[in-house]
């Protein structure tokens, strides 16, 4: 059986994949999300993260409905108190920016989705920089001393912001941040590599990577001129790293572990990144029970200091 692990200073224990729940009610109906879930608990799975904003920004969706669709699994499982449940805060078209009535008004929205009374991990989406963090830290705080959060982290947020976050929670006795969730992959370094691992490391926070496999792209189903339907085949998301001569060496290094590992590329791109220094837990989704197995085998799969620089300089 794996092995949990600390999810930084919470007291929280995780498994070593978070599954993502973007797709649930998206790319996934609801039957469909709960044989995902469903399978992923069968697997030792306990960590699950949405956000209240999924997925309303393409057609056809609606906020809150990821959420609502959990909810309705853990009711219908009975098995809360199990699972490490991460939603969001600050993107909703609903309950947009971090104003501290806001973040209140979402934490209840969020609750009532998921049918629970506390919510294990929650994230500020999108940082608001019209509201100081001051505030930000102290409404937090406010819905933690309450019961309905037990530990706070930050999404999408600068590296000055983060870190004077951090200092206002430490000077006045309040929740920190125990958690950063970045977007972090092969061909997305840039924004994490930096100041922003540098806080994590210094600060003892958690990393928690979102598009882990850039949306898919990493899977190898998205090659230079080879168009691929559905809703994720947009220029802001996997389809946009496919003309890319960065994302060109990057499959051609992942295709060559992946064969000499007889693996999926899916699963070499996240033991690639469970790797990387400061990494705790990457955050996949799986839209089908049949794409969960590539992503639940990098934890079986330590790459060699070799297959790493491979990977590392493709995607340089």
């Amino acid at each position: 059986m794996t092995a949990l692990r600390p999810l930084g200073s919470s007291g929280l224990s995780v498994f070593p994949l978070c599954l993502g729940g973007n797709v649930f009610g998206w790319t996934a109906d609801e039957a469909t999300s709960f044989e995902v879930l469903d399978a992923y608990r069968e697997a030792g799975g306990n960590f699950i993260d949405t956000a209240d904003a999924y997925m309303y920004y393409f057609p056809g969706n609606e906020a809150g409905q990821s959420e609502a669709i959990i909810g309705r699994w853990l009711a219908a499982r009975g098995n809360r108190d199990d699972v490490v449940v991460a939603t969001k805060v600050g993107d909703s078209p609903e309950r947009k920016g971090l104003a501290p009535a806001n973040i209140v008004a979402a934490a209840e929205d969020s609750l009532r989705r998921l049918g629970t009374d506390h919510i294990d991990l929650y994230y500020t989406h999108l940082d608001d920089e019209s509201v100081p963090v001051e505030e930000v830290i102290t409404a937090l705080d406010g819905l933690v001393k309450a019961g309905k959060v037990r530990a706070i982290g930050a999404s999408n947020i600068s590296p000055e912001r983060l870190a004077a976050s951090l200092a206002f929670s430490d000077r006045e006795g309040l929740a920190r941040f125990v958690a950063l969730q970045p977007r972090y992959n092969l061909v997305s370094r840039d924004t994490y590599e930096g100041e922003r691992r540098n806080i994590v490391a210094r600060e003892g926070l958690a990393c928690l990577p979102y598009f882990a496999l850039a949306a898919g792209f990493l899977t190898g189903k998205y090659r230079p001129g080879k168009p691929v339907g559905g809703p994720r085949d947009t220029p802001t998301m996997a389809g946009s790293f496919a003309d890319t001569e960065r994302g060109a060496r990057v499959l051609a290094a992942l295709e060559e572990v992946a064969t000499a590992r007889g693996a999926e590329m899916a699963t070499v791109a996240l033991a690639w990144l469970a790797q990387q220094p400061t990494v705790s837990v990457p955050v996949s989704s799986a839209r089908t029970v049949e794409q969960l197995p590539s992503l639940l085998a990098h934890l079986d799969l330590q790459l060699t200091d070799t297959e790493l620089k491979t990977l590392t300089t493709a995607s340089a």
